[in-house]
């Protein structure tokens, strides 16, 4: 199903979420953020996009180039960031229409619960990475139009 997108400046983007639940209702509403995230031209969606105040993005990098590979993270934390920094323009889909350059560490190591509820870890590197501070940056309460530099 597809889910209607919280726009900025509605007040669930700025708020922090909670540990998300592994279950079945948790795992619907993942499936469904995919499906929201693909209508919308997105490769990455965050649970408060959605108005739901839980630690859980969903990303697919690859689609608008080749097949879906569809991801779920759920409650994700970056446990490493590189020291190495650069800029990276980027939009979201809670803010149509409108690009903001924020500065993003080049790689990050990611640990999050699987939907099968097994830990993982992965360096991410390029846009995996920008895509992945982006969605835990929502999860914090923090849009690009509050991270951009002043």
């Amino acid at each position: 199903m597809i889910l209607p997108l919280r726009l900025w400046p509605d007040p669930v983007l700025s708020q922090v979420c909670a540990l998300a639940p592994v279950d079945a209702g948790t795992l619907a509403l993942a499936e469904d953020m995919l499906e929201t995230m693909y209508a919308a031209k997105g490769r990455g969606l965050a649970a408060p996009q959605v108005g739901v105040l839980s630690r859980l993005f969903v990303m697919d990098e690859t689609w608008k180039t080749g097949e879906k590979t569809p991801e779920i993270f759920l409650n994700p934390e970056i446990i490493w960031t590189s020291p190495e920094t650069a800029p990276s323009t980027e939009g979201c889909l809670s803010i149509p229409g409108q690009e903001v350059t924020v500065i993003r560490a080049k790689s990050i190591i990611l640990r999050w619960t699987m939907p099968d509820g097994a830990i993982a870890a992965q360096k991410l590197t390029g846009f995996r990475a920008i895509c992945a501070q982006h969605e835990i940056d929502h999860l914090n309460g923090i849009v690009t139009l509050t991270k951009a530099p002043q």
